[in-house]
Formats: structure tokens, C-alpha cells, sequence
């Protein structure tokens, strides 16, 4: 059996980078002003819409980073647009969009929408909203929009237990924000307010534990590998990643 931790952890930068990588793209903005979305709106009521018609608070906790005034006014713009379930198909078309584009020529692509879908498949969604309704989302038939959608819903399942672990290590989601890599400009980012409060060795100590439970969590999902596929399924992401930057470049 593979090491679920050590593979997670391999895997944890591309999951969060790639994963979500279609959120800011040029297919995303052009889908939120194509349909009349402005500011966050596409956003909030793309990626959470899969949760249904719901209270904003209810998506507030469930994204769980977000400054929670920002998720309601976006939220309910999102809500004013059009019915929940055509912005989330809108958001979902933006996303397999940009894989088509960015993983069209990528050489093994329907090995690694395999192996991405195999871990999905092992997956325990208890306490994980938003990675069941993104699960819940039927698959396009072509590899490269399935990789793009597959690792949307495995940044869910690393993002949601994220969610998780801070909470268990004793962070708020402002703590979390502003004791991470970007600290400050990222709470901004998020619709935190200034003045942010002090970052301590504690703060800091507890974000490492948040990281730590995290992975702990994801792990079990990636262990149902064996120890060739894990090395592929390591090959392949790397390879899709540099695809993603030569894209882009």
C-alpha cells in the first residue's frame, strides 16, 4: 500500500495551484462578464453553488476563509443573476474550458484523469460539502477537461479539510490567512478588513499543526495506490503543472 501521507504531501502545491488554477483564468473572467457576473460573483456562486440554493451563511462556513459580509453580498449577487444550478454549470464549463486548453496536448492525460479519479473514488466525504457537490458533478467524456474538473474536486477535498484542521488547531479563519505564506495581502484578498491582528510563534505553531491535521486527513484517499501508480500519478501532475506554465508563458 502507498503512503498516503508522504504521497499527499508530494502532491499538495499542484492540488492547491493547478486545482484552481481555472478560478482566475481568462475562461473564468470571460465566463463572469459573458453572463453578466461582477466582482466575486461567478466566483461564490460557481464554486459553492454546488451546495444548492443557500443561506449565505451556510456557504460562508462551508468556503470557510472568506471574510464572511464578502460571501453574502457576492453570494446574493450570484443569486440575482440567474437560477444557482446554470452559474454553477456556467462555472463548471469555465473550468473543463481551460483544461481542454491547457492539457489538450498533455501526453498520458487519460491515464492521469484515471489515476485523479481513482483517488477521488476513495475519498471518506464526511464533513467535506463542498468536495461531495463538486463530486456530485458528472464528468465530461474528454481527459482533458475530466483532469481539470477532477483536480477542482480534489483541491475541495484538500480545502475543505484545511477548513478542518484550523479549526481543530485552535485558529480563527483570519489567523489562518494572515499566518500564511502571504499573510496580510492574502486577508485582504480574502475581504478581511484591516487592522489585522499580531502573528505569534503560537499563531504560527498552530498553522503548522492546521497543515499537519490536514494532511492526515486527505491521506487515506491516496493510499488506496500502489506504489506504481502513486509514482505515475507523481510524473503526470508534475508534467500537467509545466503544461499549465508553458500555457500561460
Amino acid at each position: 500500500m502507498t503512503d498516503g501521507r508522504a504521497l499527499a504531501e508530494a502532491l499538495r502545491t499542484s492540488v492547491v495551484g493547478i486545482g484552481g488554477g481555472f478560478m482566475i483564468s481568462p475562461e473564468a473572467k470571460a465566463a463572469g462578464k459573458d453572463g453578466g457576473y461582477r466582482g466575486w460573483a461567478l466566483y461564490m456562486g460557481g464554486r459553492a453553488g454546488v451546495l444548492g440554493p443557500a443561506p449565505a451563511a451556510v456557504v460562508s462556513a462551508a468556503l470557510g476563509f472568506f471574510e464572511p459580509e464578502m460571501v453574502r453580498s457576492n453570494w446574493e449577487r450570484a443569486l440575482s443573476v440567474r437560477p444557482v444550478e446554470e452559474t454553477v454549470q456556467r462555472y463548471v464549463e469555465a473550468c473543463r474550458l481551460w483544461g481542454r486548453n491547457r492539457y489538450g496536448t498533455l501526453e498520458g492525460v487519460e491515464r492521469l484523469a484515471n489515476l485523479l479519479d481513482a483517488v477521488v473514488q476513495g475519498v471518506e466525504p464526511a464533513g467535506l460539502p463542498l468536495f461531495a457537490g463538486w463530486h456530485a458533478v458528472p464528468l465530461p467524456d474528454d481527459a482533458p477537461a475530466r483532469v481539470a474538473q477532477l483536480m477542482q474536486v480534489l483541491r475541495e477535498h484538500r480545502g475543505g479539510a484545511h477548513v478542518m484542521g484550523v479549526r481543530a488547531a485552535g485558529l480563527s479563519p483570519l489567523e489562518a490567512v494572515l499566518a500564511g505564506d502571504q499573510g496580510a495581502p492574502n486577508a485582504q484578498f480574502f475581504g478581511w478588513p484591516e487592522p489585522y491582528p499580531g502573528v505569534d510563534d503560537g499563531v504560527r505553531k498552530r498553522r503548522a499543526q492546521a497543515e499537519w491535521l490536514t494532511t492526515e486527513t486527505v491521506a487515506p484517499a491516496y493510499a488506496g495506490l500502489t506504489d506504481s501508480e502513486a509514482a505515475e500519478l507523481v510524473t503526470l501532475v508534475a508534467a500537467a503543472e509545466r503544461q499549465v506554465r508553458e500555457t500561460a508563458a
